[in-house]
C-alpha cells in the first residue's frame, strides 16, 4: 500500500506533494506531540445531526495525534460502537490508525508505532489488508476476522450483499471493520484531496439501516473530517480492487 497523505485543517500542519493521477500522495506532518500530553476529547453523539450520508460527527480537531473518545449507540436501525478515535501520526501510518481504532472496541489498544511494527508498516505504507487481519487476530486471541477480497469494480452484487452481512454482523458483535479503500477523483469520501487518488485505511463503526449508511472513523482527518456517515453505496465502491477485514 502506498503512502497516505494525513491532511489537516490548518496550513502549516502538513505539507502536501501533488502528483499525478492515480500515484502516491504524501504529506510531511509536524511531529505529534507525545501521546503523554494528548487530551483525550469527548465528541458528541454520534447520531445528533442525523446519519445520512455525508453528516459530519466529528470535524475540525484533526492535530496528528488527537485523540477522541466516541460513544456508541444503539437504536431500532442503528448500531455503533464506542472506539478510541486517534489522528493517524505519520502520512504513512492509515494502517496502524486504522487498526488501533478498531481493536480499542474491545481492549486497551497499542499505540500506532507499536502496531506499525506488527503490521510490518514502512514508508511506502501497510502493504495488504491480510496484515491488519492477522494482527486484529492476534492480538484479540481470536479467529473471528477475516479477509474478504473486492476485486471487481464496480463490485458484483455478492460481493455488496457480503460486505453489508459482514458490517451488520461485526458490529452487532461488536467488531469493528477495518477497510482498504481506493478513492480516485470523483468518487471520494468528504475532505479528500479532489485531483489524486488516494490509497487509504479507514475503520468502519456502525451502521444505520434505515439511511442505508455506515459510520466511518477516518484516521486522515482529510479536510478536517474525523468521523462521518458515508452511504454503504459509496464504502462498497471504493474498496474495489482492495479488500477489508470482518
Amino acid at each position: 500500500m502506498r503512502k497516505r497523505l494525513l491532511a489537516t485543517a490548518v496550513a502549516t500542519a502538513a505539507t502536501v506533494v501533488l502528483l499525478a493521477p492515480a500515484t502516491t500522495a504524501q504529506a510531511h506532518p509536524t511531529p505529534p506531540h507525545p501521546a503523554s500530553v494528548l487530551d483525550v476529547l469527548d465528541v458528541p453523539d454520534v447520531l445528533d445531526h442525523g446519519s445520512r450520508a455525508g453528516t459530519a460527527v466529528v470535524s475540525g480537531r484533526n492535530e496528528p495525534g488527537t485523540r477522541l473518545t466516541i460513544d456508541g449507540v444503539h437504536t431500532s436501525s442503528a448500531h455503533t460502537l464506542p472506539v478510541d478515535y486517534q489522528v493517524q501520526e505519520t502520512g504513512y501510518w492509515c494502517g496502524p490508525a486504522a487498526t488501533r481504532i478498531a481493536l480499542s472496541a474491545r481492549v486497551a489498544a497499542p499505540s500506532q508505532s507499536e502496531l506499525a511494527a506488527q503490521l510490518g508498516t514502512t514508508e511506502a505504507g501497510t502493504d495488504h489488508i491480510s496484515q491488519v487481519t492477522g494482527v486484529l487476530n492476534a492480538i484479540l486471541g481470536t479467529g473471528w476476522y477475516e479477509t474478504k477480497e473486492m476485486p471487481n469494480d464496480p463490485p458484483t452484487q455478492e460481493q455488496k450483499d457480503l460486505l453489508w452481512h459482514d458490517i451488520v454482523l461485526d458490529i452487532d458483535n461488536n467488531y469493528p471493520l477495518v477497510t482498504n479503500i481506493v478513492a480516485p477523483p470523483g468518487n471520494q469520501p468528504p475532505g479528500y484531496p479532489s485531483d489524486q487518488t488516494i490509497y487509504h485505511y479507514f475503520t468502519v463503526i456502525g451502521y444505520d439501516d434505515a439511511n442505508r449508511t455506515v459510520l466511518i472513523a477516518d484516521p486522515a482527518s482529510f479536510g478536517g473530517n474525523q468521523v462521518y456517515w458515508l452511504s454503504f453505496d459509496q464504502l462498497a465502491s471504493l474498496v474495489p480492487p482492495k479488500g477489508y477485514s470482518a
